[in-house]
């Protein structure tokens, strides 16, 4: 068997792929074309950990820091302790009793820690992406984008070998192997993942930007206004055409940034582009560490060597694995194989997901069916003039107004008024109580008047169906009032 393998530079874009070629003829790559084995010997190839290491410190640090956010500001207490009620994505999820939170963060604070220096980091990362994720599903108010992707992040940092460089588990390795520890390189299609998702988030953000509201500058242009009074460029930003031209920016910045840090050629630009669009949100708009987020991912771009130059200090006495690629051995190539198809298969998943409110009857950023998971950001400014919830007993025909507060904090209630899945998942559950206490389910309706991005008012759901009775979950569609 003869083998011939041609070495490409470290991480060059996708486009370049193709200059690594492979003539292997085991079993496991006499099937594949030519294009799927280049493309398997690409992504198989090994490259320096150093990229993936440092947005693996990032990442970790980001989370300690959102912890001692949520803990600085009370959210712990606000979001999963004080509520009575929760919005469950799964049912059976429930936040832990007592102050059983607080520790569940402190864990999360400890877990994000490790996994940025690197320490018992197999572990300490399949733990931190278990911890958040089961925050990430305790209530659907609390649903951020960001968090969502954190999650998704972290998922794939605990399937990859980010410890492999600039890691306190390196360092043990070293020690005791007396510098005899495997090269600090990992299989490139672990940071193609984690890039992907990236691009995937940024050009889906520009997608949902295609709609009528937003390409006449809503709800940007009214959000802008709000900030009339700011030194020096309030004016500029209350003028209709300062949201009309930065709608336009926004959606052809998102829609183009996957591609520029992708390329070589365009990284550069496309960096310097993605930290002032990301910081330019940061200052407008509250939305957390999601701005700061999409920056630290940029050191996964590029090429993966370069904090070893850029940072040489960090890694002082590691032994560099150089700045060519290495092809995997046949061996090597056949392990990858379920590894890869797995790549493939999440990448696909989040391809489809968010194209989902196509099948949808209806609006999506009026039923908000399809919206989460699909990474529509800062899309819809829904005003709610009117709400009100009824529970009628069939036994006697009474019907009587409920008192939404008494049951929901502000913020679940803000949330859930103009989110009609959560209506009806609030709808089921005063139902559920009532036919607990009463021995019969009641009929719940709710009147609820709303206007999308300044247009009309109109019903957000319909006022005569019976919530209570509607299916609810994850796939479940509230179906539009007929107009």
């Amino acid at each position: 068997m003869t083998t011939t393998t041609t070495m490409t530079t470290a991480d060059r874009s996708t486009s370049t792929f193709t200059a690594s070629t492979s003539t292997s003829t085991t079993p496991t790559t006499a099937t594949r074309s030519p294009l799927a084995r280049r493309w398997a010997a690409y992504l198989t190839a090994e490259v320096d950990a150093a990229s993936l290491a440092v947005f693996r410190a990032g990442y970790g640090a980001l989370i300690a820091w959102e912890v001692v956010r949520y803990a600085l500001h009370d959210r712990i207490y606000r979001y999963y302790i004080e509520p009575d009620f929760f919005f469950s994505f799964v049912p059976f999820v429930r936040p832990w009793g007592g102050t059983g939170m607080y520790w569940h963060f402190g864990a999360l604070f400890v877990l994000a820690l490790l996994c940025a220096v690197g320490l018992f980091y197999r572990v300490s990362a399949a733990l931190l992406c278990a911890a958040l994720t089961y925050v990430f599903l305790l209530d659907k108010a609390q649903y951020l984008n960001h968090l969502y992707l954190l999650c998704l992040l972290g998922l794939l940092l605990a399937a990859a070998p980010a410890h492999r460089a600039l890691s306190l588990d390196r360092l043990r390795a070293r020690r005791a192997s007396l510098g005899g520890a495997p090269a600090e390189t990992v299989p490139r299609f672990y940071l193609f993942a984690l890039k992907a998702q990236i691009a995937i988030v940024y050009f889906y953000g520009g997608v949902a930007k295609l709609n009528g509201d937003w390409l006449r500058g809503q709800p940007l242009t009214m959000w802008l206004a709000a900030h009339g009074d700011a030194p020096l460029v309030g004016p500029i930003l209350a003028s209709p055409t300062a949201g009309l031209a930065l709608s336009y920016a926004g959606l052809f910045i998102d829609l183009s940034m996957g591609f520029l840090l992708f390329s070589r050629r365009t990284f550069p630009f496309g960096a310097a582009l993605a930290v002032a669009f990301n910081l330019s949100n940061a200052l407008l708009f509250k939305i957390g560490i999601f701005p700061y987020a999409m920056i630290a991912s940029l050191a996964l771009f590029g090429d993966p060597s370069w904090p070893r130059r850029r940072l040489p200090f960090l890694f002082k006495g590691a032994d560099a694995p150089g700045d060519v690629a290495r092809a995997p051995s046949p061996a090597a190539s056949r392990r990858s194989a379920l590894p890869l198809a797995l790549l493939h298969g999440y990448l696909l998943f989040h391809l489809v997901v968010p194209l989902r409110h196509w099948v949808y009857p209806g609006d999506v950023a009026w039923n908000e069916a399809g919206h989460r998971f699909s990474w529509r950001m800062k899309l819809r400014d829904k005003n709610v003039s009117e709400l009100g919830i009824h529970v009628l007993d069939p036994r006697t025909g009474v019907r009587e107004p409920l008192d939404v507060e008494a049951w929901l904090t502000d913020r679940q209630l803000d949330e859930m008024c103009t989110r009609p899945d959560m209506i009806v998942d609030f709808a089921r559950h005063v139902a559920d109580r009532f036919q607990a206490n009463f021995g019969v389910r009641p009929i719940v309706t709710a009147r609820v008047v709303a206007s999308l991005n300044g247009g009309p008012l109109r019903d957000l759901v319909d006022p005569t169906l019976d919530l209570a009775s509607q299916p609810s979950g994850l796939l479940a569609v509230v179906q539009p009032p007929q107009h």
